[in-house]
């Protein structure tokens, strides 16, 4: 999708936005891995407040998604109506 930024974006600044949009979600990736890293270290049974840590970096990762979703689908359908 990097390439694709440079093809839907106008100026330096809407590719620098969906660019960010993406390292976002990378970001937030890399995260919620440390955060269940983490908690898969500190204790190998099941607890309640790991697992809810655990949700709450997968419900982070969804939000970025959806907005990342959101953003790169305004820029998609301008592109396109602009096309036509």
């Amino acid at each position: 999708m990097c390439p694709l930024a440079f093809v839907l974006g106008r100026t330096p600044i809407e590719v620098i936005v969906l660019l960010f949009t993406l390292f976002l979600v990378l970001i937030v990736e890399l995260l919620n891995s440390a955060l269940e890293a983490l908690g898969d270290r500190i204790i190998n049974d099941y607890d309640e407040m790991i697992k809810r840590a655990k949700d709450l970096g997968s419900a982070a990762i969804f939000l970025c998604l959806v907005f990342s979703f959101f953003t790169w689908l305004y820029f998609v359908i301008r592109y396109f109506a602009d096309w036509s």
